[in-house]
């Protein structure tokens, strides 16, 4: 894969581990470690979950990875942790690309002492309400897809069992999302641990005689199968932050972030674009279409998670490909299946910082949403105004960094509390790789950024200081002074590995 990298940006990434840092866990997080050796042609067949954990050896502190990709209709984890809490296992790390509010059995496994340690990109629902309020025994651990695959592939993050949601498993053992009952797509986010996890578990629904033509899991990269009546609801995927929104602030902000796009010198032939999961986010990919085809110019990919939108940019001939590591919704479940312009990425090749060449150090322009900006341009999406836990870092920071123009999104209040702050409560994006805030009342343009400044003006950009934009988000809002006890439930983690913010329990 060769992209283009000239053109209208931001000034190469520094090295943020540095050359001569005496700190071990940054030095050892600089190289990826060579994925374990082929164990078996074909893995072994085992008669259930129990048996699998048992074959696997796995003891009290073990840690088990899990994935997202159908989202909030994965059967697998809560299965797994039944059964290891039947066994009694205890003190267990949960390693999971993201939590949904499926997983609300968690929750019971926390309290009674099954699992004492989370680690996961996104967490959302019950969960994130009980990690909020301290009832994890150690604070969770944020992280971004791409800080994900660094610390597993560098050895920081050790898995002692990966169990995987394969819905479709042919008889060598290759695994894809892209067949099967519950097909969800690309399973971008297992790569990395089937590559580096101690025992690598596929969960199916059965093992089939069709050969896997796409696979995203080779033959030989895994040591058991067990066969299970579902590994969840793919109708699931589809839901809460992954639809587009509809409403005239929406709207209004999606059309004013595409006048940006035109205006930045970037949309020609060869433009790489992604969005996050966000309404509006989604929003702006759902239209950029029009745009693109009045401009008669031909993309060169998309990539991250995707969705309808996206797709229909690819089959519109618009753009000449999709790099993929999740679908957000069947049509894009569908698309990967049929789409040979349609690839997977894993996650280490989509935004791993010690990737040689990850994908997201070629976007041209990402789009992404907060919930929170401040005057330093510092976004939060891991954290609502309320202080609750809403979420995670996700890939926002690694396409933030990767990007030549970084667009942030977002209404200038929501529930009452303002979206433009003084000191955001967390920072997971730092401000430096933020390029411009798209608001309903106009545009900030970071002061790093005098050269889209100057377009933006020229073109009739309604350009306003960031200042401006938090004062009338503070006279739009009713929000509530949080107070912050001294307990820390939760650290969100530099894609780098190299710094982490707190997330304090809050007293409302």
């Amino acid at each position: 894969m060769e992209f283009p990298r000239d053109g209208l940006g931001k000034d190469p990434q520094p090295d943020v581990l540095g050359t001569n840092s005496d700190r071990p866990h940054e030095l050892a997080a600089r190289e990826m470690l060579p994925a374990r050796e082929l164990r078996n042609q074909r893995p072994q067949t085992v008669l259930s979950v129990k048996n699998a954990i048992e074959a696997c050896g796995l003891r009290d502190g073990a840690t088990l990875s899990f994935h997202h990709h159908l989202r909030d209709g994965d059967a697998v984890l809560n299965q797994v942790l039944s059964e290891a809490a039947a066994i009694g296992l205890r003190d267990l790390t949960i390693a999971a690309s993201s939590i949904f509010p499926v997983h609300a059995p968690l929750t019971n496994h926390i309290a009674s002492g099954v699992v004492s340690r989370i680690i996961c990109d996104y967490v959302k629902g019950p969960v994130a309400s009980a990690i909020g309020s301290g009832l994890l025994p150690e604070p969770a651990l944020l992280q971004t897809h791409g800080g994900r695959a660094r610390s597993i592939s560098s050895g920081q993050l050790k898995i002692d069992a990966a169990f995987i949601a394969a819905p479709h498993v042919d008889r060598f053992g290759a695994a894809t999302g892209s067949a099967g009952r519950a097909s969800c797509g690309p399973l971008g986010y297992a790569m990395v641990d089937a590559d580096y996890a101690d025992n690598v578990v596929l969960i199916s629904e059965g093992l089939s005689d069709e050969i896997a033509g796409k696979h995203e899991i080779g033959a030989g990269k895994s040591d058991f199968l067990v066969v299970v009546p579902t590994i969840g609801d793919n109708s699931r995927i589809l839901s809460g932050a992954t639809a587009i929104a509809e409403d005239p602030v929406s709207r209004a902000i999606v059309d004013l972030t595409l006048h940006v796009i035109d205006s930045s010198g970037l949309l020609s032939d060869g433009f790489s674009f992604q969005t996050g999961a966000g309404g509006i986010s989604l929003g702006v990919a759902s239209k950029l279409g029009t745009l693109m085809a009045e401009k008669r110019v031909r993309g060169g990919f998309i990539s991250g998670g995707i969705a309808a939108g996206h797709v229909a940019l690819l089959e519109a001939g618009l753009f000449d490909r999709i790099y993929d590591v999740q679908c957000f919704d069947l049509e894009a479940v569908r698309s990967y299946e049929r789409n040979a312009r349609h690839e997977a990425m894993s996650a280490s090749r989509y935004a791993s910082p010690i990737d040689p060449d990850p994908v997201v150090s070629h976007l041209d322009v990402v789009v992404l949403g907060a919930a929170e900006v401040d005057r330093h341009f510092n976004v939060n999406v891991a954290t609502g105004g309320n202080g609750s836990i809403i979420g995670g870092p996700g890939g926002h920071p690694d396409t933030a960094a990767g990007a030549k123009l970084t667009i942030v999104t977002t209404r200038l209040t929501a529930g009452g509390h303002p979206k433009m702050v003084e000191n955001v409560l967390c920072r997971v994006t730092p401000g430096d790789d933020v390029d411009v805030v798209v608001t309903e009342a106009g545009v900030a343009v970071n002061p790093r950024r005098g050269d889209l400044l100057e377009r933006f003006r020229r073109s009739g950009v309604p350009i306003k200081s960031i200042d401006d934009l938090r004062r009338l988000a503070a006279l739009d809002s009713s929000s509530r002074k949080l107070e912050a006890t001294g307990h820390v439930v939760a650290f969100v983690e530099h894609r780098s590995g190299t710094w982490r913010e707190t997330i304090p329990r809050y007293t409302r």
